[in-house]
């Protein structure tokens, strides 16, 4: 999909929502119930959801064929088992990723009976179809990511430290001081560049994002970031 205008804005008040009790969860992109046809993919860029699940709550065992997912949680322990015969528990400092290729199986539940588990759920479509599916996970240093960028996700075949998926994206994360300018330089000249703000406020190539909003930029090459409030946490 084609991205028509150079900046897209999604502010955090925008989004969907979907309130199961159980799963309170808030959606960037169309997904499940809500449906916005503008708001059906940045890219490769599939879903954005930035869910919070109740204590022993989760998704039980579901499929999921030719998407590649990334789990972040932010805070709290979440319960995975696959198909594949992984079962593990990752929290905030963890990421997770599944290349569902030709198709798995797995389940994701609050690995506590007493608190909340908040998590970011995104989904990237595919470079190659119905590859063999595989998992991935890994615990980052977070003091790396202290005023810089750390680069988490990345395609195959990259050589660096990162989680690696089936398409040419890559993710990274940081925690920066008030006041702090960065700029991002994109890593391959036929992509975008999105940026989701988890918590605290920025300004953004004169754009002003807060807590959840993000931008989608294209045709340029980077993106001039100021640090107005220092963020809580990754």
């Amino acid at each position: 999909m084609k991205t028509t205008s150079k900046i897209k804005i999604h502010k955090a008040e925008s989004r969907g929502s979907a309130d199961h009790g159980w799963l309170k969860a808030k959606h960037t992109f169309s997904f499940a119930g809500y449906y916005d046809e503008d708001r059906i993919q940045f890219g490769d860029l599939r879903v954005l959801n930035d869910d919070v699940v109740a204590p022993g709550n989760g998704f039980g065992m579901h499929p999921h064929k030719n998407m590649e997912i990334i789990t972040i949680p932010l805070e709290g322990a979440l319960k995975h088992q696959d198909s594949m015969g992984h079962a593990s528990i990752i929290r905030s400092g963890d990421v997770q990723v599944m290349s569902a290729g030709s198709g798995l199986m797995h389940s994701e539940f609050n690995a506590s009976q007493t608190e909340l588990i908040n998590l970011l759920q995104i989904w990237v479509l595919p470079k190659k179809m119905n590859i063999e599916p595989r998992y991935g996970e890994k615990t980052f240093d977070q003091t790396k990511m202290d005023n810089a960028w750390l680069n988490i996700v990345a395609p195959e075949g990259d050589t660096g430290d990162a989680l690696q998926i089936n398409q040419d994206a890559w993710f990274s994360i940081g925690k920066f001081d008030a006041g702090k300018h960065m700029t991002y330089q994109k890593k391959r000249t036929e992509n975008g560049i999105y940026i989701f703000v988890i918590d605290g406020a920025i300004q953004c190539n004169q754009v002003e994002l807060t807590k959840r909003d993000a931008a989608g930029f294209v045709d340029t090459d980077t993106i001039d970031i100021v640090y107005r409030i220092k963020p809580m946490y990754w």
